[in-house]
């Protein structure tokens, strides 16, 4: 089947957004930027909160058959919300502590199954029909300065204001998110503000180290000489594929990731380039050896045990103009064990142009496009042609496809603290399956932080 954009969607789409009637507020920055001239005062604590609001849906689908993680093909519209309370504290020079108490209420479409590339990263894997609530980071952070030149730590929700070397070395311990500190992009990055798919909020190849609500317990070290930065990260994985609780059995159960960073500038704009390796050990199946079971359905379960799951993923990012932007992520695993963490990628690429309001007149508006590109490895597609379910993907069978996902969304800022947003997603062959779909699905974000 040939890909096509769905161009009248595209255009009511961007009729819509030129009909709203919102106001232009105050920008708000995504990373801080150094101003070595301007002494920065140090902060010694600070309080952050921030709540999202996704409301999402998406017509029938066309859906000659389907499965236990099938993406439902009858019309449907859900609604997720996440709130958090993240404090921080200074403990003394170079360390800090960051609490983060998160909230959240609602279901992905689906029950958040259906789509490799998953069109809201604000749908928690364990969804729930009541406000639940969890300690989703509990970290400390020390910093060893190098006596070179200081420049403006980042000031945000997980760091305190101040001043840093800008050689230095940092340790992190404790309960967080591995994409906290690996696998970031200036365009493409969190969903609460950024695009919301899955594949654009991570790497989707990256079988990212998780519980079910997206963080885990490790330590990460981080290396920075002026343009370079490397990172190396240990980390724990689930007892069981997507599960909430992690394995206890450390040094059999694993996940560690190393990544190397350049930043540089063309002709006065900023730009990065990061090369991401892992390598992840846990309790999975072999998808060889499940299909030389002739066990129908596939059950991946019956071939669990200790093995090792790696691959390498490339992140660039490169502003071309004035608040214009451009990114890639490509990625590749071995695809011979099953997900784990994350998704249900074995390879991908994506890239896609973010730009602010400005030659608008609405500079603190972000509109935004970007293409995926999902695929799995020719025995994880047979596992699932013989019924086999992943941990968002299984039709019960299937006609193998690349999943091809569009998404674009105009994000207006309405105060400095409040940003509206409105999302259009078009996903061809969904959880790999030519024979359902294509799915149009629609969103709004509403976001505050302070």
């Amino acid at each position: 089947m040939n890909f096509q954009p769905p161009v009248f969607h595209l255009l009511a789409f961007w009729a819509i957004i030129a009909c709203c009637p919102f106001s232009a507020g105050q920008s708000v920055a995504v990373q801080a930027k150094p101003e070595a001239a301007v002494e920065t005062p140090e902060e010694s604590w600070s309080v952050h909160m921030q709540n999202t609001n996704v409301l999402q849906g998406h017509a029938g689908i066309r859906s000659p058959y389907s499965g236990q993680n099938s993406l439902n093909s009858a019309a449907q519209m859900r609604q997720t919300i996440s709130l958090d309370l993240l404090l921080g504290l200074r403990l003394w020079s170079g360390a800090e502590v960051h609490l983060d108490g998160l909230m959240w209420e609602g279901f992905g479409l689906s029950n958040a199954l259906g789509m490799a590339g998953f069109p809201n990263g604000e749908a928690f894997r364990k969804g729930t029909a009541a406000p639940n609530g969890n300690i989703s980071r509990a970290f400390i952070r020390q910093t060893i300065g190098f006596g070179s030149e200081m420049q403006d730590a980042p000031s945000g929700a997980l760091f305190l204001k101040g001043r840093q070397h800008a050689s230095r070395l940092t340790f992190t311990l404790g309960r967080m998110s591995a994409k906290d500190i690996f696998d970031n992009n200036a365009y493409s990055n969190d969903a609460r503000t950024q695009f919301m798919n899955w594949s654009l909020m991570a790497n989707g190849a990256w079988d990212y180290p998780a519980d079910s609500l997206g963080y885990t317990t490790g330590a990460a070290a981080e290396l920075y000489l002026h343009d370079w930065a490397v990172r190396y990260g240990f980390f724990q994985v689930p007892a069981v594929s997507n599960g909430i609780a992690m394995d206890p059995h450390i040094w059999k159960a694993w996940a560690q990731v190393m990544e190397l960073e350049h930043r540089h500038e063309i002709s006065g704009h900023p730009g990065a380039v990061r090369l991401l390796g892992y390598a992840n050990r846990a309790h999975m199946g072999s998808f060889q050896q499940t299909l030389n079971n002739p066990k129908r359905p596939a059950d991946i379960t019956d071939s669990r045990a200790y093995r090792i799951k790696f691959g390498f993923c490339l992140n660039a990012e490169q502003e071309i103009a004035s608040g214009v932007g451009i990114f890639t992520r490509l990625g590749w695993s071995n695809g011979k064990a099953e997900s784990w963490s994350f998704t249900d990628v074995d390879s991908t690429a994506s890239m896609g142009i973010s730009a602010k309001g400005a030659a608008w007149s609405r500079p603190n508006d972000t509109l935004a496009l970007a293409y995926i590109v999902n695929s799995i490895s020719s025995v994880h597609s047979a596992y699932h042609q013989q019924g086999g379910n992943g941990i968002l993907v299984g039709d019960g069978t299937q006609t193998y496809g690349a999943e091809k996902i569009i998404e674009t969304y105009y994000d207006i800022g309405v105060y400095q603290w409040l940003h509206v947003a409105f999302d259009y997603q078009f996903a061809m062959n969904p959880a790999y399956n030519q024979d359902r779909g294509p799915v149009h699905i629609f969103g709004a974000r509403l976001h505050w932080e302070f």
